[in-house]
């Protein structure tokens, strides 16, 4: 069967690049860091915070970002923004009691036009272009994709202090953030995980127990997640590799 020259001309027409709000967790309390707040705190000049957003607002796929934070810190986080010139910052928004009520209420403030949702961690400051990008374009394809480490470490199972299992490593992997979804899925996801009262430990979960598959990228070692005060001089370090 011959194509016609619309059907050829058509598949040769570069598509539409996806639109994708980001959506970046920062409301959680710093239970880890001391009491310090791991977000405000500055590390080569900047709030950890800013070196989050700035990320999004560099990157040509991110249509705009919504900030989820405490109720407390949204005229802190609101003058950040302005400080450097975050533009594509649409909302900075009050969180939740827990993290998905606060990843709700930020999907709920995205523009409906919006074809992805990015979910990220405030408190991850060194993700790289190439790791978020790769990852919008496979959510793209797909429809929900996610970065992931390859686990390097032996893994043990310990009870009550004893080591039981040894856990066969090779088809283990840590899962990173910006976790990347369709917006209706996202939504219906943690509407059904919220209904049910399933605790979720990332929102790929939430994906998961609806039974559709989160397709993988590579992601990288130095996009780690503050949690401790030592974390603050590896972050500064990889910061600093970024900028050279």
């Amino acid at each position: 069967m011959r194509m016609s020259l619309y059907t050829i001309l058509k598949d040769l027409m570069p598509k539409k690049p996806p639109t994708c709000t980001a959506v970046i967790a920062a409301a959680g309390i710093s239970v880890r860091c001391e009491g310090e707040d791991k977000l405000l705190y500055a590390v080569c000049g900047k709030p950890v915070i800013a070196h989050t957003i700035e990320v999004f607002e560099n990157c040509r796929y991110i249509k705009d970002v919504v900030v989820v934070t405490h109720e407390d810190k949204i005229g802190l986080i609101g003058n950040i923004c302005k400080k450097y010139g975050f533009n594509k910052v649409s909302f900075v928004i009050k969180g939740g009691k827990t993290r998905l009520e606060s990843v709700i209420n930020g999907i709920y403030a995205a523009s409906k036009k919006t074809d992805l949702i990015a979910i990220h961690d405030g408190a991850r400051p060194c993700l790289d272009d190439r790791t978020l990008i790769e990852t919008i374009k496979k959510a793209s394809l797909y429809n929900a994709a996610a970065p992931v480490i390859a686990v390097t470490s032996t893994v043990k199972k310990v009870v009550d202090g004893i080591i039981t299992e040894t856990i066969d490593r090779e088809d283990l992997y840590e899962v990173q953030t910006p976790q990347i979804f369709r917006q209706e899925l996202i939504k219906a996801a943690l509407i059904n995980a919220r209904k049910k009262s399933i605790t979720i430990t990332d929102d790929c979960m939430a994906v998961e127990l609806l039974g559709a598959n989160v397709y993988t990228v590579e992601g990288s070692r130095m996009n780690i997640k503050i949690t401790k005060p030592e974390d603050f001089e590896l972050v500064k370090s990889f910061l600093e590799i970024g900028k050279k």
